[in-house]
Parts: C-alpha cells; sequence; structure tokens
C-alpha cells in the first residue's frame, strides 16, 4: 500500500510543479531554476529536474557525512517525467490574473500535498527534499524555515538564469514551507488508517 501512497504523492507533486508553471505567476525558486535551465541551454525541465537531482545528492552526501543516497535518483527520475508527461497532458494557458491565481493556488496545494504524502512513505526523498530535512535537523528549527531558506538560495540562481520569477514565487517563498508544514500532520493522520484499514482488509 505505500508503494501506490508514493507514486500517487509524486504524481500530485508534479501535477502542481506543471500548474504553477503554466499559471505564468512565477514558479517556486527551485522550479524556476529549472524552467530557466531549459530555456538557456536546452533539454526539457524534467532533464533538469534530474540533473540537478546528482548534484543535491552529492551535497547531502558531504553535509550527513555519508555514502550517496542513490535511491534519490530514483524518485528524482520518476519526477522529472512526471512533470514533462503532465506538462504535455495539460497545455493550460491561463490569460486572466484570476484564472492564474486559481492555477498557481491549486498547484501549490497539490505541491503540499504530494510531497507529504510521498514523505509519509519513508522511502528515498527528492534530494531538495532531503536536503530541507537535513537542514532542518542539523539547525534544529522546523520544516517551514528550512524549506524558505533553500527557497531563498535556489531564488538568487533562478535569477540570473531568468527564470519564471514572479509574485508567485514571492507566495511560494513565504508560504511554501507552511503549506508542507500543514498538511504533513494531517496527512500522518489520515494514511495512517489508512494503511491500518488495508493491513487488516487482507487478513
Amino acid at each position: 500500500m505505500k508503494y501506490v501512497i508514493y507514486v500517487l504523492g509524486l504524481l500530485i507533486l508534479t501535477l502542481g510543479i506543471a500548474l504553477t508553471i503554466q499559471s505564468n505567476l512565477g514558479t517556486s525558486p527551485f522550479d524556476a531554476l529549472l524552467v530557466g535551465l531549459s530555456q538557456k541551454i536546452g533539454l526539457t525541465v524534467g532533464s533538469w529536474e534530474i540533473i540537478l537531482a546528482i548534484i543535491l545528492i552529492i551535497l547531502n552526501s558531504l553535509l550527513k557525512k555519508q555514502r550517496p543516497e542513490v535511491l534519490g535518483l530514483g524518485t528524482a527520475f520518476i519526477t522529472g517525467i512526471g512533470i514533462d508527461l503532465w506538462l504535455f497532458l495539460l497545455p493550460i494557458t491561463p490569460e486572466l490574473w484570476y484564472s492564474q491565481l486559481i492555477c498557481f493556488t491549486i498547484g501549490l496545494s497539490a505541491i503540499g500535498l504530494g510531497t507529504a504524502m510521498y514523505l509519509y512513505t519513508n522511502f528515498a526523498p527528492i534530494p531538495i527534499d532531503r536536503l530541507t530535512l537535513i537542514i532542518q535537523e542539523l539547525t534544529n528549527t522546523t520544516i517551514f524555515l528550512s524549506r524558505t531558506f533553500i527557497y531563498i538560495v535556489f531564488l538568487f540562481f533562478a535569477f540570473t538564469l531568468d527564470g519564471p520569477i514572479g509574485v508567485g514565487t514571492l507566495l511560494t517563498v513565504c508560504l511554501g514551507g507552511l503549506v508542507l508544514h500543514f498538511f504533513m500532520p494531517y496527512t500522518d493522520k489520515v494514511l495512517n488508517r489508512v494503511i491500518i484499514y488495508s493491513t487488516s482488509s487482507l487478513k
């Protein structure tokens, strides 16, 4: 059952990323960096997700002083494919400001929910999410603060590459960590019940 939750979480997460990109209001700093790299250098957004994942896996390994979490690359690979797939299947181009805001809001919420779902399974997280947890542990702060710090760092790099930075980016920096922090306890509670129910029904 956890494998189903894991895949479903990644699908919801990548749907959210695609919606924020298509909202034209600005994406998260990390996704803005991916789009900027795609536009400046080439390759798809999902391809850059995988490339940067390799770099982050090495960084995480150095911070934790342990072997590289290679399984995280598998998660990033699925995520990269998912982003490209949703961008292909949902060619949404909202033009009015309120439709853009709705698209972005749904996307940001989906990112928080999807991230909370797949992190619940405790399988290999996307390297950037693992970095969030590492910084939280090393600094003894909250997920909100560690996530916000990472967003600010990637915002700088996205800006240098002319990534899609806008009001949506600011909202993500301010609210992205808070949205994830909001979904985590509720997701754990609901999915615990789902796991218990599915386990008991198989007996």
